[in-house]
């Protein structure tokens, strides 16, 4: 069993990205039919598709539900990394986008999301998405060392403002 899974490849690579992408600008009509299909079968709150509610609330016009994705369908621009085609089930997908060698662990599975949410996506934003490793840690497990990567999507507008930072864990063995 290796005394650790993190080669020094893999600590300098903390803070590389891993992908880059940007939205098409987003139309009210993409924020209805999020709405619509989320809310469904019920009716989507007029806040996502009413533009005199809208208007009148504390977000002073149309916004789409936290949980909306501008990247749903395609993006406008994406890095060349997204674009390779390193196939998602290799657990060793990390550490390929970056270009270095992976542990080589043969198992993976998903350790969790947290999310953070900054400002609301409007009509008309364009928004850019960049996805980097933040962390390694491992821990002893039952099946052996564990490697914990921890890898950090952040989302912002054109001009520079937080809309969503997510959180994903990703546990090997």
């Amino acid at each position: 069993m290796p005394e650790t899974n993190i080669s020094a490849a893999m600590r300098e690579a903390i803070g590389g990205e891993l992908g880059r992408r940007v939205s098409f600008p987003v139309a009210e009509s993409d924020i209805r039919r999020w709405a619509i299909a989320v809310y469904w079968p019920g009716p989507p709150p007029p806040l996502f598709w009413d533009q005199v509610y809208a208007a009148g609330s504390r977000h002073k016009g149309i916004v789409a539900p936290e949980d909306f994705n501008p990247f749903a369908w395609m993006s406008a621009e994406s890095s060349a990394r997204e674009d390779e085609s390193a196939d998602a089930n290799d657990p060793d997908r990390t550490e390929l986008l970056l270009g270095i060698p992976g542990p080589g662990l043969k198992f993976q599975l998903n350790g969790g999301v947290s999310v953070e949410y900054g400002e609301r996506i409007r009509p008309g934003d364009v928004i850019t998405g960049v996805n980097r490793l933040e962390s390694y840690t491992e821990r002893e497990g039952r099946l052996g060392l564990m490697l914990m990567t921890v890898t950090e999507d952040t989302w912002t507008r054109a001009d520079g403002t937080l809309v969503k930072r997510s959180r994903n864990t990703l546990i090997r063995y």
